[in-house]
């Protein structure tokens, strides 16, 4: 066994790896971006280098310069962890040739099922069922338009070396198609530098299955059964659980069977997933899963799977690495119980689910559950990397039991000012249908009314400030206490008190503080504390309550004055609207580029365009006016 892994990553995925490299008493080495020098991965780490800039081009996907780090520091092995340079078989060539432990797939595998249309050419000679499409190589437009009729619509536009939901995009209608591939080339030439794209058939009740498999030097692979990733959300993933519900032993065998198929097909090594798509209209059935892609790395949702088998994935890597056979045989894996992940993301629901960045002042993550995070209080969530960060993760005996426990941890999720999705996770997970396992990947988007979080009545913030002054009076504080210069109250449910947890953020600094329980008794207070600011979470949600207690009115939004400003920094990479085009409510008019995905910023109101002040290739700050609209009387 190496003694050193230099992981070749950031985040959360650095701080997994470095967790079970200390447990097996392996140095750990990392690597980081300028914009990442405070983060956790570099304090958690061993050794840091600092390799670059915060893009990412110029930092964590320049081999060369990870390489260098690995030299520099002694490091035996590299492990690439999932995205950067994963799935990159130069650079893990790069890693052999520099004799270099790469704990990883064979360069070969990683090729093999790195582009789609070629992937799926390979899975038909093996034998493994596919989805319809096309792969061929004439990529005009003509050629798939036409292909795009002959498949019939809905269709499904994917980048030939895509991953992670980017350059996948959904056509209902043959009108709607020319827009659709350009932006799938867009995403896969920024994103993949390849603009290639394949055609599915699109299936109108998809669920997404996946299956882990493993693979030694020794030729042995096997499975660590499936998973279900459907509740998803523009393709990326929110919620995922093992094992799938619905899926009778029948369907798992052919499912599994197939999943080793595919790995076998490649001589694969290490861990790897086989994703397939199902046609769920009338349950789960063994002839209605086809084979979509490989992922020749570790997953992000291999927490469920971990939690069912009891089996660290991570170990399983770097043993199989160094050589050693398969710890487990197949008929020695088990499967046991429930697990569900949720993805926690720094992104406003309310707004369209648009990244959110900034500093973390609180950031509280709730007890008694799994949660794997590469951020802590006081970082930041940066513009320029993947806006997940943080996974909570559950196992119980039964999948009801999973869903309750991960809805009661989202609902105990605390991060301020950062807007997060925890609240939206939770409403999903307590939908009727989800409760039911009617789940397939058009959930959210179907249900997206009820899953909206509701926002805290300024009824309830009212009589949370009288229970507030109420306890202050009744605590015997004096006429400076903390309590007499609120300058905000704590809101909360009645319906349910189990859930409500406070906060005050003061001069900076996060303090939680339980005020009343149901029958009126205080529980905590603050000493000699000076609070300027208030801040109220309830279910996941985090509201600022300070302006209430200053006599003024935080209920409702005021009308849009019709400007689209930059949610974030970010290059523009389309126009679709123009100066005195008429556009509908939610028309696209601008298109930005940040945090690795396509943002699209809409009209607000039936109008006018009144001003487009962008061009494509613009950078762009946060807050900037990208362009107006007006209603049509007031140009």
């Amino acid at each position: 066994m190496f003694k050193s892994v230099l992981v070749a990553n950031r985040g959360e995925i650095a701080c997994r790896v470095f967790r079970t490299a200390r447990r097996m008493g392996i140095r750990t080495i990392a690597v980081y971006s300028e914009a990442d020098a405070r983060a956790l991965h570099v304090r958690e780490a061993d050794e840091a280098v600092l390799i670059g800039p915060a893009a990412a081009r110029e930092s964590y996907l320049d081999g060369a310069k990870v390489l260098a780090a690995a030299k520099a520091t002694g490091a035996e092995a590299i492990h690439p962890g999932y995205g950067f340079l994963s799935e990159n078989a130069e650079f893990a060539e790069a890693v052999t040739a520099a004799g270099l432990v790469w704990i990883g797939p064979p360069p070969a595998a990683i090729r093999a099922m790195g582009l789609k249309d070629a992937a799926k050419t390979l899975m038909i000679a093996a034998g493994v069922p596919v989805t319809p499409g096309y792969l061929g190589e004439d990529q005009s437009e003509a050629t798939l338009t036409a292909e795009a009729a002959r498949i019939g619509y809905p269709v499904l536009i994917k980048a030939v070396a895509g991953g992670g939901g980017k350059g996948m995009k959904r056509v209902d209608k043959p009108e709607d198609f020319a827009a659709g591939l350009a932006s799938a080339q867009r995403e896969g030439q920024s994103s993949f530098g390849d603009p290639r794209v394949l055609i599915e058939r699109y299936i109108t009740r998809p669920r997404h299955i996946e299956v882990q498999v493993f693979g030694d030097k020794h030729g042995t692979v096997v499975h660590l059964y499936e998973r279900d990733c459907s509740l998803q959300r523009r393709h990326q993933k929110v919620i995922e659980e093992a094992p799938a519900p619905g899926m009778d032993a029948a369907t798992r065998t052919a499912v599994t069977d197939a999943a080793i198929k595919a790995a076998r097909a490649v001589n694969y090594e290490g861990a790897g997933t086989i994703e397939f798509i199902a046609d769920a209209s009338d349950g789960l059935k063994a002839d209605r899963i086809w084979f979509m892609e490989m992922n020749t790395r570790l997953q992000v949702e291999h927490p469920v799977t971990e939690e069912v088998t009891g089996v660290d994935l991570v170990e399983w890597q770097f043993r199989v690495a160094a050589g050693e056979p398969m710890p487990l045989k197949q008929d020695e894996i088990t499967l046991t119980g429930w697990a569900m992940e949720a993805r926690l993301y720094a992104e406003d629901p309310a707004n369209g689910f648009l990244p959110s960045i900034g500093k973390l002042e609180h950031f509280v993550m709730p007890d008694g559950i799994r949660v794997d995070t590469g951020v802590d209080q006081g970082g930041e969530v940066s513009q320029f990397y993947d806006p997940m960060i943080a996974k909570l993760i559950v196992h119980a005996e039964t999948r009801q039991e999973a869903a309750e426990a991960l809805a009661e941890a989202a609902s105990h999720v605390q991060v301020w000012p950062v807007k997060t999705n925890a609240a939206f996770v939770m409403q999903c997970l307590e939908h009727p249908r989800f409760v039911a396992g009617d789940v397939d990947t058009g959930f959210i988007a179907a249900e997206g009314s009820d899953l909206a979080a509701e926002p805290l009545s300024e009824m309830g913030i009212e009589d949370a400030a009288h229970r507030l002054r109420h306890f202050a009076a009744r605590s015997g504080d004096s006429a400076d206490s903390p309590w007499h210069s609120l300058t905000g109250a704590v809101g909360f449910r009645a319906n349910a008190p189990t859930r409500i947890t406070q906060a005050v953020v003061v001069d900076g600094e996060a303090h939680v503080a339980r005020m009343l329980d149901d029958d009126d008794h205080p529980m905590t207070r603050l000493i000699g504390l000076s609070v300027t600011r208030v801040i109220a979470f309830e279910n996941g949600s985090a509201f600022d309550v300070s302006a209430f207690a200053r006599g003024g009115s935080g209920a409702g939004n005021p009308a849009s004055d019709g400007s689209l400003r930059a949610p974030m920094p970010g290059k523009i990479v389309a126009t679709p609207a123009k100066a005195g085009d008429t556009v509908t409510k939610g028309q696209p008019i601008v298109v930005l580029e940040a945090m690795k995905m396509e943002h699209a910023l809409v009209a607000p109101f039936d109008g006018v365009v009144g001003e487009v002040g962008v061009s494509v290739g613009d950078q762009v700050v946060d807050g900037a006016v990208l362009a107006t609209v007006a209603v049509p009387d007031a140009r």
